[in-house]
This record gives structure tokens, sequence and C-alpha cells, in this order.
């Protein structure tokens, strides 16, 4: 069982979690997140911590954004999109068990003070920008570290934000290249 309560967007996702794992599961429907919703999540970051896991597009980024301005000290948990997609459409209720799992094994508090580890040089070093497969690189890179896709920019403040090593990024980096 999962110790953390797991906040998902939708019904849909609360069944695909509950395939994946035993784990208290609280469904925000959406971008209609009210106060009842967020109290109710308040409490339980109290009472057992919280691992939000939204769908990688920019809906669930959206709806991520509002409870971590909300609640303090969540992890953070992503599949990519690759892992999220099925017949066009995009979101958590779409991913394996096993990604899923993955997913919630490796989910990241986000630091208070952000490090500057990483540059716009280290992005382009590691062709996570200015590069063709740019985009690819960054679904795969981001799967293995656990923060998911975003653009360059976003990559970047990820990479900073969750205290990702320059070793676990070279690690990363290499275990992507074999599915680019």
């Amino acid at each position: 069982m999962i110790k953390e309560v797991i906040v998902v967007e939708g019904r849909d996702d609360v069944s695909a979690i509950k395939r994946a794992v035993d784990a208290q599961v609280i469904a925000v429907g959406g971008f209609g997140i009210n106060k009842k919703v967020i109290d109710k999540i308040i409490d339980a970051q109290k009472r057992r911590g919280v691992i939000v896991f939204t769908d990688p597009d920019f809906a669930g980024e959206k709806i991520r954004r509002i409870i971590t301005k909300r609640v303090k000290g969540i992890k953070h948990a992503r599949i990519t999109q690759k892992q999220g997609t099925k017949d066009g459409d995009i979101g958590v209720e779409n991913a394996s068990p096993e990604s899923i799992i993955r997913a919630l094994n490796i989910a990241k508090f986000e630091t208070i003070e952000k490090i500057e580890t990483f540059s716009v040089q280290d992005m382009m070093f590691f062709k996570l920008t200015g590069d063709i497969k740019a985009k690819d690189r960054r679904d795969a890179v981001g799967g293995k570290l656990g923060i998911g896709y975003a653009n360059s920019a976003q990559f970047l403040n990820r990479l900073n934000s969750f205290g990702i090593t320059k070793e676990e990024l070279l690690v990363a980096v290499k275990n992507a290249e074999k599915e680019i």
C-alpha cells in the first residue's frame, strides 16, 4: 500500500491508480477545484502526505500548479506523454500499471530553494534543446527522472527545482538514448 494519498484529475485516473496499487486516491474533478477539495488535500497532506499525479498535458500541469500553490510539501509523480497516450487521448488513465508504479516510486519533492545546478548550456550539451530530437529526448529523460515532459525552459526549471544532480541527468540521458 502506498502511504501517501494520491491526487488525480478524474474518475478514470482513480481506476487506473487502483489497478496499479493499493492507495487512497482523491479526484479533483478537473479545473473545478474548489475550497472543499483543497481542504481535503491539505488534510491528507497533514495526515499522510500527498502525491500529485496529473495528466502529462497542459491541463494536468495547470491543475498541478493550482494544488502546489495551495498545499505545501507535496510530492510530484509524472508519466511521459508516450506512456499516457492511447488512441490519441492523453492521460494517466491510459498508462500501464507498471508505468504508474514506477512514477509513484520515483515521485519527487520540489525543493524550497531552487539551486541553479543546470544552465541553458547544459541543455544544449545534453541535446535537450537545439537538436532535432530534443523534444523526444526531453520526454524520455523526463520519464527516467520522474519530472515529466516540458518545453526547454520548463524542463530546465524542473531540473533545478527538483534537485536533480548532474550524475542523475547523465545516467538518464544515457538510458534515454536507447529509446530515441
